[in-house]
């Protein structure tokens, strides 16, 4: 009898480890990925976890990963980079807000344009009622 192999005949796999440069690259694709709506198929690709995304993320925002030399340790954040990196991302938000606002005060303001146009073009005596056809 002969047995099929397994996904773990072989004994434990050794754990993975990324570089800065790959960090940043994976978490790149990823995004991108999320954007197409393709996040988790890119994540059941490569073998990874949405919750390494997180950390590489919140690692990268607050400036670690940046400019790090490959084998070079990368650690945790410290309170003030976390600190930074959260108002960086409340930042980004805001402007996202104020330019959707702009976006909708120019739409108001066009609308607003072509009524007082329309109302201008109207005449001002009011329609008389229309009477049965004769």
């Amino acid at each position: 009898m002969s047995r099929k192999k397994g996904p773990r005949s072989d004994g434990p796999r050794p754990r993975r480890s990324f570089t800065p440069a790959q960090k940043l690259d994976l978490l790149t694709r990823y995004e991108q990925a999320v954007a197409a709506g393709e996040g988790g198929a890119f994540l059941r690709r490569e073998g990874l976890y949405s919750s390494l995304m997180s950390e590489w993320r919140r690692v990268r925002d607050a400036g670690l990963l940046a400019g790090k030399a490959p084998g070079e340790s990368v650690g945790r954040p410290s309170a003030d980079q976390a600190e930074i990196a959260r108002l960086t991302r409340e930042l980004e938000v805001t402007r996202a807000k104020l330019s959707r606002t702009q976006t909708a005060l120019e739409i108001m303001g066009k609308a607003r344009e072509l009524l007082e146009e329309v109302s201008r073009s109207e005449p001002d005596t009011p329609d008389e009622p229309r009477r049965g056809r004769s």
